[in-house]
């Protein structure tokens, strides 16, 4: 099975799809897994700007595999080529072999190994947080009622993670002769430095909190631009930031804290860019019910059972519109989006054998 597995990967990662800059068509990688699926059922929706996505249907299933296509760019550290696969004696090393084309890969080798219902859905704009492809599956009717969507864990059913919000505000000042008396409060800068000492202090306070493994508020300052030169106070600044909430923090009651943060009159602009829900979704009870429901399918599928992670995945998607979905997949999250990226061939192996077994069952 390896073999056949890595003669689908070296495939795959030789097709560029990085995201950015996410020039991904119909054809390309897409041509190349409905050639490989013979016997199924095969719609390309082309959903705009290099979102794409294939729905893969054998028979009449009830239960879908998620893996998404694209990757991150590749940086200048890489050793070698990053769309030529190069295997070792214990690893495959290329852009995307963790993250998560080694699943895709693993999926299209037990297709056709097995003979059963089998649902695949492939997409291709995960890495961008513009999750196109998921949102028109999910409102589509697409008749299903659990999801499988594959990231790295280790080859463990992971059934809570963290959501994710990203940020941008603007701050507003008074332009002017930075020898002022009135220049520390007019300053744009001055504003957003001091909101950020509130929103860090704000974030150490929440190092109580726990949720299903999980501890603390993740929270990070990206990126602070503004002002003019060091003698003229600037007349506006811009940040952004983002956060990792718990399942069971509430995302509006997060923005009200930090957007509260900001003195009287110096935010011009508070706006989320992206929001990504946590996995369970729902309120707290919601949410239970969900992780019990994905816990009960794991076990069903004789799959062990991993602690939560702090990445997100489009697996909270899933499980917002009410279907039961947890992460599963080979690899280790640490080598994802690292230069000489890389998965191991006992995990490609470990998971192609488990989704054999399920698809043979």
């Amino acid at each position: 099975m390896i073999e056949t597995v890595l003669r689908h990967l070296e495939a795959l990662v030789a097709f560029d799809t990085r995201n950015p800059p996410r020039a991904i068509g119909t054809g390309g990688i897409f041509d190349y897994l409905r050639a490989n699926l013979p016997g199924f059922r095969c719609t390309v929706t082309d959903h705009g700007e290099g979102a794409v996505s294939l729905l893969a249907v054998r028979g009449n299933p009830t239960r879908v595999f998620n893996v998404h296509l694209d990757t991150v760019p590749s940086s200048p550290a890489w050793s070698a080529d990053p769309f030529k696969l190069r295997v070792t004696k214990d690893r495959a090393i290329a852009l995307g072999a963790c993250d998560i084309k080694g699943a895709a890969a693993g999926l299209v080798a037990a297709a056709n190994a097995t003979k059963g219902d089998a649902a695949f859905l492939f997409s291709s704009d995960e890495e961008a947080n513009d999750p196109r492809c998921i949102d028109a599956f999910l409102a589509s009717g697409h008749g299903f009622a659990e999801a499988i969507i594959a990231e790295p864990t280790q080859c463990e059913a992971v059934l809570a993670h963290r959501g994710i919000s990203s940020v941008l505000m603007r701050f507003q000042g008074q332009a002017g002769h930075a020898s002022g008396a009135g220049a520390l409060q007019a300053s744009a800068l001055h504003q957003a430095m001091r909101w950020g000492s509130r929103a860090l202090d704000y974030v150490e306070s929440q190092s109580h909190q726990r949720f299903g493994g999980l501890t603390g508020l993740r929270f990070n300052i990206g990126r602070v631009e503004g002002g003019i030169k060091a003698n003229v106070i600037a007349p506006n600044a811009e940040v952004r930031f983002g956060f990792r909430p718990l399942p069971s923090m509430a995302f509006e009651q997060l923005h009200e804290m930090f957007g509260g943060l900001a003195e009287t009159g110096a935010l011009e602009r508070y706006e989320e860019t992206f929001r990504g829900p946590s996995l369970p979704s729902g309120d707290i009870a919601m949410a239970e019910a969900h992780r019990l429901a994905a816990r009960d399918l794991a076990d069903e599928l004789h799959l062990p059972i991993g602690n939560a992670v702090d990445f997100w995945t489009e697996a909270s998607l899933f499980s917002r519109a009410g279907m039961t979905a947890f992460v599963y997949g080979p690899g280790d999250i640490a080598q994802a989006h690292t230069a000489d990226e890389w998965v191991s061939l006992e995990q490609l192996q470990r998971y192609a054998d488990s989704i054999v077994r399920i698809l043979s069952a």
